[in-house]
């Protein structure tokens, strides 16, 4: 028992350590993007040689105190333990510090690198590795490793040169290229802005709200948590983070409403998930979309809008079904706890006003962290209107130090997924590859995005969807947009199954979150979210062939109103089909051959083709009708109405 507590203590005393250290880092990307106020002079821009060194050693220093070897030690390997923690925050240090001091050296003159150079590059990338293990898990640090291997296998020229160059010593593709240049100078304002805007005491309005809005609903707290997940996601952007944020109130609820503890966990990691497609802020993924690709980030936003609103539609038609087949009736008791006051009203605005800033000033031209920083510069004097924080403004602070604390450990995934980038692009594997893949789809779009979709899957299993994202985007991007895709489509279709990986079996991340709250089993919910959140497979598919559902013209849609009235539509009509054939259910139980037949249709109603599309909205729109009269024919009167 005292050794429990000693290290009970140990660990929050960490935590503290790291986020004020997480503090004073974040300040330095802030100083990077923050404008000039009134008489305040501007801080930065800073160079980029000492800024990213320094952010990244800072990351490793903030992630190794959080994760010590040394504290979850025993005995001699204590010992061990903290020597390693040493070892690991010095290499990461120096190879920082030569990454300043010889990419510097390089602008001036010419600059031959020695061996020690190229060792000192290989255990930067080392730490980044067993760093990305001890944050992320295990899937992530061996895509990069095995990357690392194919680079040392495979490098092209002299090996010091090679090394030293491509992986770290560089300001384009390495460790600290132009992916960590994009994540420090637009994704960082962002993951604070998220962090405040929870930190501001708004999101246990927001999930109060939600239950007192879905009161009226058959699945009472089941879609309580899909819109309360979905106005969190757009918060906080995290799959993880929505399931915990919300998960702890929502998961229990709905378990006492008579769902399962599996059907309870699956509904809120689906709806969690799904935060990082929900505009206006979305994932990091997005942010980064923006600049790969090109377009403005209310492009993207504007893109993401309907394919979003589609699965969380599904959602909501998921629950429904579920509810039906196990003839839960309405009710509209509120717990005590849920109950809705005056103050959580005006607490929305606390979420509202700062998104909407964040839309009118990208509107009015501003770069996407401009919008987030004028959003921040908002909600910080708003934030008082909460008693909570006008009681306690050091919660403000906290707030921005748990996003200092989310950036550093999003840091060693940047890190991770740079090896990736500079192994591949270096060793030429990507053009191999795509040549590959040409061959192998012959010239099929349907088999390149059917073989893409699941090499996202593979890949994101267990990794963040930045990682898994890129990683898939630079294999088999030129492939997908040879065959004449548009590159935002392209990147879009690779984000959405990036996204997915978080609730595909065997490794969903965020499902085995909601199955630590919800006591259901790992594998089980995981099954159960992949089923309630089925839709996400499909809706790629769907503005792929239909980009006329993506609205802008950067996807190659020049849609009149009709025709995106008719894909909407259509995408209505193939979540039904799509979601009552996995569920088995709609007015009444679906035999196994008319499950199968909804799942046919489904996909029928993706084709572009004309003929093949109505006719099966004519098959849909039937087959909902016989469904009707045959509940109304045999056990209607039995049963609640729907």
């Amino acid at each position: 028992m005292p050794n429990d507590r000693t290290d009970l203590s140990s660990g929050r005393l960490a935590r503290r350590v790291a986020l004020t250290l997480a503090f004073f880092m974040a300040l330095i990307p802030l100083g990077h993007k923050l404008p000039a106020f009134g008489p305040m002079p501007r801080i930065g821009p800073f160079e980029a040689e000492p800024m990213r060194g320094g952010v990244l050693a800072l990351s490793v220093l903030i992630c190794v105190v959080l994760a010590s070897f040394g504290r979850q030690g025993r005995g001699p390997f204590k010992v061990l333990g903290y020597l390693f923690d040493t070892l690991l925050i010095t290499t990461a240090a120096w190879a920082c510090w030569r990454f300043y001091v010889d990419v510097t050296a390089m602008h001036q003159s010419i600059v031959f690198f020695e061996p020690w150079q190229a060792w000192t590059s290989l255990a930067g990338c080392l730490v980044v590795l067993v760093m990305t293990w001890r944050v992320w898990g295990a899937p992530l640090a061996l895509v990069a490793g095995a990357a690392l291997l194919w680079f040392l296998w495979d490098f092209r020229g002299d090996f010091v040169q090679a090394t030293t160059e491509n992986l770290w010593m560089v300001l384009d593709d390495g460790v600290l290229g132009n992916i960590m240049d994009i994540v420090l100078s637009t994704v960082f304002p962002f993951i604070i802005l998220g962090a405040m805007l929870e930190g501001c005491g708004a999101g246990g309005s927001l999930i109060r709200v939600s239950f007192h809005t879905m009161r009226r609903f058959r699945g009472g707290p089941a879609h309580a948590a899909i819109l309360a997940s979905s106005l969190f996601g757009a918060v906080s952007g995290s799959a993880v983070a929505n399931v915990v944020g919300t998960g702890v109130i929502t998961i229990p609820m709905i378990k006492r409403r008579g769902f399962s503890a599996n059907f309870a966990g699956g509904v809120e990691a689906a709806a969690s998930t799904g935060g990082q497609v929900m505009p206006p802020i979305m994932g990091a993924a997005a942010l980064v979309m923006a600049d790969l690709v090109g377009v403005s980030y209310l492009t993207v936003i504007v893109a993401a809008l309907i394919p979003a609103l589609t699965y969380y539609g599904a959602l909501f038609a998921s629950v429904i079904f579920e509810s039906r087949r196990l003839g839960i009736e309405v009710t509209e008791t509120i717990e005590s706890d849920m109950m809705v006051t005056a103050q959580d009203w005006r607490n929305l605005a606390l979420v509202a006003i700062p998104l909407a800033v964040v839309i009118i000033s990208m509107i009015q031209g501003a770069s996407p962290s401009g919008a987030a920083l004028t959003a921040l510069a908002v909600l910080i004097p708003l934030s008082f209107m909460n008693p909570a924080v006008r009681q306690r403004p050091f919660a403000l602070v906290e707030a921005f130090a748990r996003g200092g604390l989310t950036f550093a450990q999003l840091m060693m995934a940047v890190g991770a997924i740079g090896i990736v980038v500079a192994s591949l692009s270096s060793t030429g594997l990507p053009t191999m590859l795509a040549l590959q893949l040409d061959a192998l789809s012959s010239q099929s779009l349907t088999l390149t995005l059917v073989i893409a979709a699941l090499g996202c899957i593979l890949l994101g299993m267990g990794m963040p969807t930045l990682p898994a994202y890129l990683t898939i985007i630079v294999i088999s991007g030129s492939a997908m947009m040879a065959l004449g895709l548009s590159a935002l489509t392209a990147h879009f279709f690779v984000f959405y199954f990036g996204v997915a990986s978080a609730i595909t079996p065997p490794v969903a991340i965020a499902a085995y979150a909601a199955a630590a709250i919800s006591g259901g089993s790992a594998i089980g919910t995981g099954v159960s979210a992949a089923r309630i959140g089925v839709a996400i497979f499909a809706i790629p598919f769907m503005f792929t062939f239909n980009p006329q559902m993506l609205l802008v013209s950067e996807a190659g849609s020049d849609a009149g109103a009709l025709d995106i009235l008719l894909v909407i539509v259509r995408s209505g009509l193939m979540i039904w089909m799509l979601t009552s054939a996995a569920n088995r259910f709609d007015a009444r139980r679906l035999s196994l051959p008319e499950a199968v037949l909804r799942l046919a249709t489904a996909a029928a109603l993706i084709s572009p083709v004309a003929y093949i599309h109505l006719s099966a909205v004519a098959v849909a729109g039937l087959a909902i009708v016989i469904n009707r009269l045959n509940f109304r024919a045999t056990d209607g009167r039995k049963q609640p109405a729907p």
